[in-house]
């Protein structure tokens, strides 16, 4: 440990643990800039992320656009470029430089939004020009849960055929993440931290991913009760289902669980090279197998492209309209109040 103030960066798929997580680590003495994002129904116990971090992001990844889980295998290196513009490293540079300088010596900074990982490199850059070292933590969930939470959180109200293919979009979603998010991190100290050990032993899991990442907890993990154990509830997993219970095809279930097996071997061990060498594997895989989805779907997205032009051509169009009979109105009203009037007495 140095004096040097560290900014943790807890990211992962979205609906992973990393709300359970971030708030864990509040709990364990960590800063979490202020304000945060109020709870709602989709997550009553908080979620644990400073707004400005949340809009900044969006800001950032809305225009270009890369979505929070993003299937495009090209989506990372358009992020990239979207944040290394000079301005969004100024913005950052300016808001981070505000909370570390009310920080203590050795101070710990916690920033969580899934998608960090989008835009990491001006994170630690920033970081580094401002002299505080930036760790990663993670959060691994099975896919099949994160797809079934992200299911009940957000698309309960959908036609059952477009929560089908909602599905399949969510576990690429997922994997495409995995890669992402293991690729960004790995020039930092890093961990990686299951979800259910986070539910089943939040001292176990907490007490690896603090010594691998240099971290301090106040109050210590060994003090029971402990703000922590009221905090985390094993009953926050209600999303425990089997491949057999969602639509995947058998390829990309494959992939998916292989991924998963792989990144598992890194909670243990962030940097193995075995593991990090399958997932560069399963990812190249998996961009082969984008591009024979894309070809295959080519006439049904040309349709749809064709169709949002057409319908966006009649709105312009409609809009035309609307204002040339606004002004032939106007034009009307113009010439009626300038002609030339009769005096009455040449009547």
């Amino acid at each position: 440990m140095t004096d040097r103030p560290r900014l943790v960066l807890v990211t992962g798929s979205g609906r992973s643990g990393t709300s359970s997580v971030a708030g864990t680590l509040k709990r364990l003495g960590l800063h979490v800039p202020q304000p945060e994002v109020p709870a709602d129904d989709k997550n009553p116990r908080g979620y644990y992320e400073p707004l400005w971090v949340t809009e900044f992001h969006k800001r950032v990844l809305n225009p270009v656009p890369v979505r929070t889980i993003d299937t495009r295998p090209t989506a990372a290196a358009i992020a990239a470029r979207a944040g290394s513009k000079p301005e969004v490293e100024s913005e950052l540079r300016e808001w981070l430089a505000g909370q570390l300088d009310t920080q203590p010596a050795g101070g710990q900074v916690l920033v969580k939004d899934p998608r960090a990982f989008w835009i990491l490199p001006v994170w630690t850059r920033v970081a580094a020009q401002l002299g505080a070292d930036v760790v990663t933590l993670t959060m691994l969930r099975h896919p099949t849960e994160v797809v079934r939470s992200r299911d009940t959180a957000y698309l309960s109200d959908q036609d059952p055929a477009f929560r089908r293919q909602r599905e399949t979009a969510n576990v690429a979603a997922w994997v495409n993440a995995a890669f992402a998010t293991e690729r960004a991190t790995r020039e930092q100290p890093r961990a990686f931290v299951r979800y259910h050990d986070l539910l089943g032993d939040w001292r176990a899991a907490m007490a690896r991913a603090g010594s691998q990442l240099g971290l301090t907890y106040s109050p210590d993990p060994s003090i029971s009760p402990h703000p922590v154990d009221d905090f985390i509830d094993a009953r926050l997993n209600r999303s425990a289902i089997s491949w057999d219970d969602i639509a995947v095809p058998p390829q990309l279930r494959d992939l998916a669980s292989r991924t998963w097996d792989a990144m598992n071997v890194l909670v243990e061990v962030p940097d193995d090279a075995a593991a990090v060498a399958t997932l560069g594997e399963c990812e190249a895989e998996y961009a082969e197998m984008f591009d024979f989805a894309a070809a295959v779907a080519m006439d049904a997205t040309t349709e749809k492209v064709t169709q949002a032009r057409r319908e966006l051509r009649r709105k312009k169009d409609a809009e035309i309209a609307e204002l040339r009979a606004e002004i032939e109105s106007l034009r009307g009203r113009l010439g009626e109040a300038t002609a030339p009037r009769r005096s009455f007495w040449r009547r």
